[in-house]
């Protein structure tokens, strides 16, 4: 799969710059997230590099017919009514595991927005793990990976630091 995955992406002009780090678990910020294309991209970049990287989704993407296929893909079903603190239910995810890399965007929508959200962010505190910074270049076709970041305890001077090395947007900090 890593050779097919390479071959399409060298077919269609990509070029990947980096790697992901050897380290069991981590958070995967993918910026800008902006077509449901990045989902096939990201897929691709995974296998090229031969690494599992997992996502959550709505717990409905996880009913037949195509739980099987999400599920397979690395996908893990999350409950995201406002009742249930998504953070702490993927922070136990993540410590349930002896493996887990999490691939979120942090915009939390495909939409054009003015600030990233901070879920993942926190989410890489709860768990006591870095991020790695992913950027889809469509312009150049490029996917640029990060070494790891770990975070600090300043909440906006880490969200400056990965504005400025791998953000794509407007820097302002979400909630």
């Amino acid at each position: 799969m890593t050779e097919l995955s390479n071959w399409i992406l060298k077919i269609f002009g990509w070029k990947l710059i980096g790697d992901f780090p050897p380290l069991k678990k981590f958070v995967v910020i993918i910026v800008p997230h902006t077509t449901n294309w990045d989902f096939v991209l990201g897929i691709l970049v995974k296998s090229a590099k031969n690494v599992n990287i997992n996502f959550i989704g709505k717990e409905a993407l996880f009913k037949a017919p195509w739980g099987v296929l999400f599920r397979k893909l690395g996908g893990s079903p999350i409950k995201r009514e406002s009742n249930h603190n998504q953070v702490d239910q993927i922070v136990s995810l993540i410590n349930s595991k002896d493996e887990f890399r999490l691939a979120v965007a942090p915009e939390g929508t495909r939409s054009n927005v003015e600030k990233w959200r901070t879920g993942f962010y926190w989410i890489a505190k709860g768990a006591n793990i870095p991020i790695v910074m992913v950027a889809f270049d469509m312009r150049n076709r490029e996917v640029r990976l990060s070494e790891p970041f770990y975070t600090t305890d300043n909440k906006n001077l880490d969200f400056e630091f990965m504005h400025k090395n791998f953000g794509s947007m407007p820097f302002v900090v979400g909630n």
